[in-house]
């Protein structure tokens, strides 16, 4: 009778550290940030074509971007209407409501999970995850008691909330994680959901209006603060929120271990 062998650890390449930092460039959005744009802006003046074609080519790099959108469905008599007398609404409709409704919006959510664990498992063929495993492993699991095979997820999260679910809840299927580490991180993930998208979008827009009425208005009124210290606050609380989590297992788990049988 033959004894197993267990598989060795796989090793990490040059390769896997590639696949890894085109990782990082594809769920983080970098390549379509403000920075990279106007980079792309210089090397269309200098090759003398129009900007939005360089931009075109960086936005390829971007998950969002590949993920694309729904198109609008003409609606009669909406607040929003066409020259032709219709509005429009998004692909799951307008006043919907129960089961139905909320099949749809599921409904809309499959695209961007099947794009992103298709996205993952080239990744992984590469070697990226054990990258990226091998690189957080010794940040993580301190830091909020998570391993190291999350960190890819992680980065996901703060673009997408649906592909850092989809990847969290793979992540947990292939027993990389246990159900400690997937509550663990999912609280992780809910607090400030997808921070990227979500408040350049929104926040970063209030901080600009808020910066020109102080600038109008006297320097002793200036915002003290910035984009990226928002940024940083939010991504502690994140931290913080999942050790609040990881406490409250950990008290559970000793209430359950102390309870008579």
């Amino acid at each position: 009778m033959q004894e197993s062998v267990s598989a060795a650890p796989r090793k990490a390449g040059i390769g896997a550290y590639i696949a890894l930092v085109f990782a990082v460039i594809f769920f983080s959005g970098i390549s379509v940030s403000k920075p990279v744009q106007d980079f792309g802006t210089v090397i269309a003046e200098k090759v003398g074509v129009e900007p939005k074609k360089v931009h075109d080519i960086f936005s390829v790099f971007d998950f969002n971007t590949l993920n694309g959108k729904f198109g609008k469905v003409a609606v009669p008599e909406t607040a929003d209407k066409a020259a032709s007398g219709h509005g429009s609404a998004n692909f799951s409709g307008q006043g919907g409501a129960g089961a139905r409704d909320g099949f749809m919006f599921a409904l809309t959510l499959m695209p961007t999970t099947l794009f992103a664990m298709g996205i993952i498992a080239v990744l992984e063929h590469y070697g990226a995850l054990e990258a990226m495993r091998r690189l957080l492993q010794r940040i993580l699991k301190p830091l909020m008691g998570i391993p190291g095979d999350t960190g890819l997820a992680m980065i996901a999260s703060f673009q997408s909330t649906d592909a850092g679910a989809a990847l969290t809840r793979a992540l947990y299927d292939e027993g990389k994680i246990n159900a400690q580490e997937r509550d663990i991180f999912a609280m992780f993930q809910f607090s400030a959901g997808a921070p990227i998208t979500n408040f350049l979008s929104s926040g970063a827009a209030l901080l600009a209006l808020t910066a020109a009425a102080a600038v109008a208005g006297g320097e002793a009124e200036k915002v003290p603060t910035t984009i990226g210290a928002c940024l940083a606050v939010i991504f502690i609380f994140k931290v913080v929120g999942a050790n609040l989590m990881r406490f409250y297992l950990r008290l559970v788990a000793r209430k359950e271990e102390g309870a008579p049988s």
